[in-house]
């Protein structure tokens, strides 16, 4: 079982001068869970290296048993910190790829070409893709083989536009994640804002929020045992 996890190289918060990344939550548990499975993980990022950490998700109040475990783990520590470059891996060598969100997926991992093209290949070859909190952003301008919309018709969630107020960032972000899987025609489904949410619509897993990480990753998982 080899599973690619995907995260993000950017870490401006848009104008604001502050940091962002991925959110080390989303990282952490989707991580293990996989781990914890037996899988084979490949960590990958546009620019390669270190992933920038989204500061806020570094705070005490932040933290799971999961982001404990990640500090204590220097070997996780260290395949984090040398991720492989996007542009060169392939879909033909994993079951199947998972995004951990944060915001910086909105500025980079949204337009990629690699990513795009990445996310299209495991879709063509029936492989599972997921992707959680910021993350399902990454499927912005991913087409189906008929040319439409990945997610069109199709069961999603996503950080909802409320959770996004709730931190203040409506006016920051690129977009909206709820907003734009709804009019990529996605049937957004959300349960209250903070609380567990994922949406398994055939190989495409999504999930809500930082909350919903490691429920998601066992979906994800749930669909390769099949």
């Amino acid at each position: 079982m080899r599973i690619l996890m995907v995260l993000t190289s950017h870490d401006q918060l848009g104008d604001t001068g502050e940091k962002t990344g991925f959110w080390l939550e989303e990282f952490a548990a989707p991580y293990y869970v996989f781990k914890d499975a037996g899988a084979t993980i490949t960590l990958v990022s546009p620019k390669g290296g270190q992933p920038p950490l989204d500061p806020k998700s570094d705070a005490t109040d932040a933290q799971t048993a999961a982001t404990e475990r990640f500090r204590a783990d220097p070997a996780a520590q260290a395949e984090l910190a040398s991720t492989h470059k996007l542009a060169e891996v392939s879909a033909a060598d994993f079951d199947a790829v998972f995004y951990p969100g944060g915001h910086g997926p909105l500025w980079d991992l949204a337009e990629d070409a690699d990513s795009i093209a990445l996310i299209e290949s495991f879709a063509a070859a029936s492989k599972p893709v997921a992707a959680v909190c910021h993350a399902p952003a990454v499927l912005r301008h991913v087409r189906s083989g008929t040319g439409k919309p990945l997610v069109d018709g199709k069961r999603v969630t996503g950080f909802t536009n409320s959770e996004e107020a709730a931190v203040q960032l409506t006016d920051i972000v690129p977009f909206l994640v709820e907003d734009m899987l709804r009019k990529n025609g996605g049937d957004y489904r959300k349960a209250d804002d903070w609380h567990p949410h994922v949406e398994t619509d055939g190989l495409l897993v999504t999930g809500q929020n930082p909350a919903s990480s490691e429920p998601a990753a066992e979906a994800l998982l749930a669909l390769l045992k099949h």
